[in-house]
C-alpha cells in the first residue's frame, strides 16, 4: 500500500507518515496542494489522505483534481473544522469514502485505509 498524506501542518503530517511507516505502510507526505499534484505526476498512490483546510486550494478541490489524474485512487479526508453535514456533503461529492476528525487516531486511520482499498 502506497499513500500520499497532504496537510499544511508539517509536524503533523511528517509524524503521521512516520507512524504509518512503523506499521509497514509506505507513506509520502507534502504540505501543499501544488506539491501533491506534482507528486502524482511521478508516483502512483493507492490512497490519498487529505486535510480539508489547506491554503490556496481546498482539500476537497484537491481530491477532485487528483481523481481526474488517477480515477483508481482512494481518498480519506481529515479535518479539524466545519460541521459534519457540510463536510460529508463535500467529501461525498469529491469521491471520498471516509473522513476523520483531527487529531487522527492512527489505528482508526489504518482501518479506514484498508476499507477504502478493499472497495
Amino acid at each position: 500500500m502506497k499513500i500520499l498524506l497532504v496537510d499544511d501542518e508539517e509536524e503533523l503530517v511528517s509524524t503521521l507518515a512516520e507512524r504509518l511507516s512503523f506499521r509497514g505502510i509506505d507513506a509520502d507526505w507534502v504540505t501543499s496542494c501544488e506539491d501533491a499534484l506534482k507528486k502524482v505526476e511521478t508516483e502512483k498512490y493507492d490512497l490519498a489522505v487529505l486535510d480539508v483546510k489547506i491554503p490556496r486550494i481546498s482539500g476537497i478541490e484537491l481530491g477532485r483534481r487528483l481523481k481526474e489524474k488517477d480515477p483508481e485512487m482512494g481518498f480519506i479526508f481529515m479535518t479539524g473544522h466545519g460541521s459534519d453535514d457540510d463536510f460529508k456533503a463535500g467529501s461525498a461529492e469529491a469521491g471520498a469514502e471516509y473522513y476523520l476528525v483531527k487529531p487522527v487516531n492512527i489505528e482508526l486511520l489504518i482501518e479506514k485505509m484498508k476499507k477504502v482499498l478493499e472497495d
